[in-house]
């Protein structure tokens, strides 16, 4: 493996303007509260909790300091595309680590501080300062712009891949579409086939879809919006702050096992730098590309690379069945339900995910020597569908 960069290229450094910053503040001050339709957060994200975070984000949150702990992490832009590049060890396969909705590279950062192998992770195509792609935005599109990353612009001749939602499904089209270089899958959403028509629906798997359908009842008026009448909200939200924070941490607390307690797994600080890198690219419009074009994808073939499966514990994914994903992947290697740590899960438990991650890792290289994965609820050795 190369590991070099095929072309001298700059780094990227995150700098949001000051009169940006300015606007902002002034935005959160004069914001117009809406009242509580229900109780706490039964109607949606609860307003007096919105108040108090919108509150600390104009007036105690601290900007500059979160920008400067991210410019710490080397970035580029290339290919139109934003990533971070951790450079350990370029005798292994490297890493790339793909996160989804709602959701950015900041998900990603614990995890890689505990790896000791390169780590790359890309911003989605349409999230904070990646381009959107020509044509559909596609799990295969996005696929093919990791691969270039990995290949072409990186240097690297294989490497692995890990990611949930859209960036663990677009790795599992990097499975399909280049296994002769994708050394190996680790998904925390278990894959879905292309089809059931292999063998009959199993009474568990259907258990699984109609748990899934009452929680989607309940939970899935956003994807509705989102992939039917994206500008519409996208209008909204790009010109509130309050309406953007209201439609991101809806999803972080109900995604996240947080047990409800949002600030459990996500600080006011951790929350503000989120909201604010997604106010100042205003991308929260071409981030829902990824809803709109979702009818441009095509099925995804059989994966056939080293598949790992640490299962997130969020409602949307209650029941999942192991084989389910046994008739999307010819070669599961592990499968864990560790029951901890929800939608984002490298943050909210990225010592457990290092773990399995690196000792998947090392047993793929080591083709299948004794290295043993962890068991849910261990102690991880030192660093070295649900599709919503």
């Amino acid at each position: 493996m190369a590991g070099r960069y095929r072309q001298l290229m700059a780094e990227f450094t995150i700098a949001v303007p000051s009169d940006v910053l300015a606007d902002l503040r002034s935005r959160l001050r004069n914001t117009r509260y809406t009242s509580p339709s229900a109780s706490g957060w039964e109607a949606g994200t609860d307003p007096a909790y919105l108040r108090s975070l919108l509150d600390y984000w104009a007036h105690d949150f601290d900007w500059p300091a979160a920008e400067a702990r991210l410019n710490g992490y080397p970035q580029y832009v290339e290919r139109g595309l934003h990533f971070v590049h951790v450079r350990r060890d370029p005798t292994r396969p490297p890493v790339l680590l793909a996160h989804g909705w709602p959701s950015s590279f900041i998900e990603m950062l614990p995890l890689a501080e505990l790896l000791d192998v390169d780590v790359v992770i890309p911003s989605l195509p349409g999230f904070l300062y990646s381009e959107l792609p020509q044509g559909p935005a596609t799990r295969a599109s996005i696929a093919e712009a990791f691969h270039l990353l990995m290949t072409e612009t990186l240097g690297y001749e294989r490497y692995f891949a890990f990611g949930g939602d859209i960036g663990g499904v677009a790795n599992s089209w990097l499975a399909a579409m280049h296994p002769e270089q994708l050394a190996g899958l680790h998904m925390i959403h278990g894959p879905f086939p292309a089809d059931f028509d292999a063998e009959p629906i199993t009474p568990e798997e259907q258990a699984f879809f109609d748990a899934e359908a009452r929680y989607d009842e309940l939970d899935a008026g956003y994807s509705e919006i989102m992939g039917t009448r994206p500008d519409t909200i996208a209008a909204a939200l790009a010109d509130s702050p309050a309406g953007l924070a209201a439609w991101i941490i809806d999803k972080y607390r109900a995604w996240s096992d947080c047990g409800g307690e949002l600030e459990s797994r996500f600080d006011k600080d951790t929350l503000c730098t989120i909201l604010t890198l997604y106010w100042a690219t205003e991308c929260i419009g071409t981030s829902f590309r990824q809803y709109l074009d979702y009818p441009h994808n095509s099925p995804r073939p059989t994966i056939t690379v080293p598949v790992a499966v640490t299962l997130s514990h969020e409602p949307g994914m209650a029941g999942f069945v192991r084989s389910i994903a046994d008739r999307a992947a010819s070669d599961i290697r592990h499968y864990s339900s560790p029951r901890r740590g929800g939608h984002f899960l490298a943050f909210e438990e990225p010592a457990l995910i290092a773990g399995e991650l690196g000792a998947f890792m090392r047993s793929v290289v080591d083709d299948g020597d004794a290295a043993t994965l962890p068991t849910p609820g261990s102690t991880p050795p030192p660093p070295g569908h649900s599709e919503r």
